[in-house]
């Protein structure tokens, strides 16, 4: 059989060498100039049309030489590796992403084998979590150089799309609030309104977070590490009084997995009719809030610890000397202002002054 591929020069132009398609016509330039190596590319070329299989075989052979494992390497061998790096909620969260249903068109294919049509199937067949993490998958499997390159393009990826949150309502507060009889619970819940910090990090505070003379509190991040706090007006300190003056506020609360928390949370809602609303949309309720009532950014930005230029100049102490969202809403309303002052400084909270 006549071969398909034949080692073409464009004559002294370049000197390099082309390798011309006898069915199209085309030519690909074979990054040489030396006519040896440009007729083993060829032939090679020409073989490869010949015996795919036993081409297959061979190539597999020569990638097993320098790493013994980079045949074998299956997409699910992938996502155990990288748990290996991950702790606390991080590894919480990735070891629920690869229970995936999705992922198992996938989990026994090698890598090697793995054509850009077998990502979009999985893409495809899950949502938008199955989308985010596959990406990092195929990263994490790249930047390890076990894929000589990325087999499905960035943008080739589906565009990433949320769900829109949205914050909870002051009605559905009291209706959640009306219907817990666990104590615990209650003031967890009203905690997450007075304060918007995250589930995790009320869950975990601790009566050493607590300023009682200074009636306010300041606590590290367990995402970030960030230092977030704030004053705590009548209604926030009510609950805190009600809670162990030492140790755990919430010691039954902190022992609950994040995920069982929501479900919890998410099953009241379910049974009271409100809808679209778990423990996250205490964050965005309060900064609905704090937006709507002129509450400064950076007064916020602080009490959620949620920017990514950290105050670290500021101590533990001046953290908490934050007024509270409660009392800045209620000062708002009776026509006053809050005015900080900075003494040394440091952020103090000043007396209530009519403008």
């Amino acid at each position: 059989m006549k071969p398909r591929f034949r080692v073409t020069q464009r004559g002294d132009r370049d000197g390099m060498y082309y390798s011309k398609d006898a069915l199209t016509g085309e030519r690909e330039s074979l990054e040489t100039k030396d006519r040896g190596e440009a007729d083993r590319l060829v032939f090679h070329k020409n073989e490869a049309l010949k015996t795919t299989a036993i081409n297959h075989r061979i190539g597999m052979n020569y990638l097993s030489a320098s790493d013994p494992l980079y045949a074998t390497r299956t997409w699910g061998f992938v996502m155990q590796d990288i748990l290996k790096d991950k702790h606390g909620s991080t590894l919480d969260r990735y070891q629920r992403a690869i229970k995936d249903p999705a992922y198992d068109l996938i989990v026994d294919k090698l890598l090697v084998e793995t054509l850009p049509c077998h990502l979009l199937e999985v893409v495809r067949a899950g949502g938008t979590a199955t989308n985010v993490y596959l990406r990092r998958f195929q990263n994490y499997a790249f930047e390890m150089e076990w894929l000589p390159k990325r087999i499905l393009a960035k943008k080739l990826f589906p565009k990433i799309e949320h769900k829109e949150a949205r914050g909870i309502t002051w009605a559905e507060q009291c209706l959640i609030l009306g219907r817990e009889r666990n104590p615990e619970r209650r003031d967890y819940y009203e905690l997450l309104w007075h304060t918007g910090g995250s589930q995790t990090d009320i869950a975990m505070l601790d009566n050493e977070d607590i300023d009682r003379e200074n009636k306010c509190f300041s606590y590290e991040r367990c995402k970030n590490s960030q230092l977030a706090g704030m004053g705590l007006g009548p209604d926030a300190w009510a609950a805190i009084e009600r809670r162990p003056k030492t140790g755990p506020l919430f010691p039954y609360l902190r022992t609950v997995r994040e995920c069982d928390r929501s479900t919890e949370f998410k099953q009241r809602c379910a049974g009271l009719g409100i809808k679209e609303v778990w423990l996250h949309c205490y964050r965005y309720g309060w900064a609905e809030r704090a937006a709507a009532a002129g509450y400064p950014e950076r007064y916020a930005t602080r009490a959620l610890g949620q920017s990514k230029a950290v105050h670290r100049a500021y101590a533990k102490k001046a953290q908490g000397q934050l007024p509270s969202l409660e009392v800045y809403e209620a000062a708002k309303k009776s026509g006053q202002m809050l005015v900080i002052k900075h003494e040394s400084e440091v952020p103090v909270m000043a007396d209530v002054m009519v403008p």
